[in-house]
């Protein structure tokens, strides 16, 4: 059985800054909880061992939500692998290991879809980890996501840690990178389709050929959804949390300009790399718990490029 969450409970949520991490403090303060313990980088460093192992010591907290980690695109991934793999391997590590040495009542690990293999049958279930070859434009970053899995597990087999690992698919929201060098396919189209609307253009360039599907889900729904394994399920290995349907690429172009830039047309630069055909997950088991998504992708959309238009375009602007 979870742990009972308190209201005033020590709730440690690191890489707050981030897309999921704000996301999950935003939850967390509507549910009322008091005692949220967040470290920007310049505070804590997470690949740092010795800084994390202190910093949990002062804190103790009860509960621990891991969501820090160096992400990005297609692009990001192919360009900086090391860094991908070092970067996330020490996060994981360090937490992980200094939530066990506090005696953390319980830890959701958060990886990614592209832990599966890049044919997986479709929708993709949790059993088929680690049962084909990874994608190769973020198989170092798929790698890193592996071993935080497996150190959860680990470390509940041989010291009885409640800690717990969830799968999200492609996710979007406030707070999202916006930048055309490391950004995800979503942000950067919204990004691609501003600017040219700025500039007066009336065509916009996609990568690859507009063919691959793809899953989203709303950054709000993903919080909502850790809250609730956080005090719903306990289950060794991962879990996955989607929206439950598709797109492709050149479907969600389509809905990202009638947002952003209505009448521009697109065009799809084939020579660009696709990635993996498609990444659809089967959240049966999440669903089976009682829980589901409420935010759908048009409307999450639109809300994602006004956040955008407030928080982002001005910066850019100056």
């Amino acid at each position: 059985m979870s742990p009972a969450v308190d209201p005033d409970d020590a709730v440690f949520v690191a890489g707050h800054r981030g897309l999921v991490g704000s996301a999950i403090v935003r939850r967390l303060e509507q549910g009322g909880h008091r005692n949220l313990v967040t470290a920007t980088r310049d505070q804590v460093d997470l690949r740092n061992q010795a800084a994390v192992a202190g910093f949990m010591d002062e804190h103790r907290p009860r509960f621990v939500y891991l969501v820090a980690g160096t992400v990005g695109g297609i692009m990001a991934n192919s360009t900086r692998p090391a860094e991908f793999l070092y970067d996330n391997l020490m996060i994981h590590a360090n937490v992980i290991e200094a939530a066990h040495h506090v005696g953390v009542g319980k830890l959701l690990y958060l990886g990614s879809s592209c832990i599966y293999p890049r044919l997986a049958d479709q929708p993709i279930v949790e059993p088929a980890l680690l049962t084909g070859p990874l994608e190769p434009t973020n198989e170092a970053y798929a790698i890193a996501k592996i071993a935080g899995i497996k150190m959860c597990d680990a470390y509940r087999v041989q010291y009885g840690c409640d800690f717990v690992s969830a799968m999200p698919t492609n996710l979007y929201g406030p707070n999202d990178n916006f930048d055309l060098q490391s950004s995800h396919v979503l942000p950067a189209l919204i990004r691609k389709f501003d600017d040219a609307r700025r500039a007066g253009e009336d065509r916009v360039t996609v990568w690859g050929t507009g063919r691959p599907r793809r899953e989203f889900l709303h950054v709000d729904d993903l919080a909502d959804a850790c809250v609730f394994l956080m005090e719903h399920y306990d289950d060794p290995g991962p879990i996955n949390v989607g929206y439950g349907e598709d797109v492709a690429i050149a479907e969600l172009a389509g809905l990202v300009r009638d947002v952003v830039h209505p009448g521009a047309s697109i065009d799809f630069d084939t020579s660009k790399p696709d990635g993996t055909p498609r990444k659809l997950l089967d959240s049966t088991r999440l669903q089976q718990l009682g829980w589901r998504p409420s935010i759908p992708l048009a409307e999450g959309i639109a809300s994602t490029y006004d956040w955008y238009l407030e928080h982002v375009a001005p910066q850019e602007a100056r």
